[in-house]
């Protein structure tokens, strides 16, 4: 079985591991991971909002979009994106 995961693909649907649990804070979020019990910090609350949105949207696009992110920022929060995926705070949807 292969550990390697697929590169982090904006045009596709992701979501929030279901073993991540965010918890709101004035500076963004906890993000606590069951599965390995580490815990991390989502320090915008527009990053948390965009990774709230990934569930509800069809690609990665959409949901910066719907969530309010500027077009001009889209590359620095793609990058964030890609940190949470490689991190397995977010994940592929089937």
């Amino acid at each position: 079985m292969s550990t390697e995961t697929a590169p982090f693909d904006p045009a596709r649907p992701y979501t929030l591991a279901g073993s991540v649990s965010l918890r709101p804070e004035e500076f963004g979020a906890l993000v606590y991971n069951f599965a390995t019990r580490r815990l991390s910090f989502l320090k915008s609350p527009l990053l948390v909002a965009v990774v709230r949105e990934l569930a509800q949207q069809p690609d990665v696009t959409t949901a910066l979009a719907t969530a309010g992110v500027p077009d001009a920022e889209h590359d620095r929060y793609l990058r964030a994106l890609a940190g949470l995926a490689e991190a397995g705070t977010i994940g592929p949807r089937p």
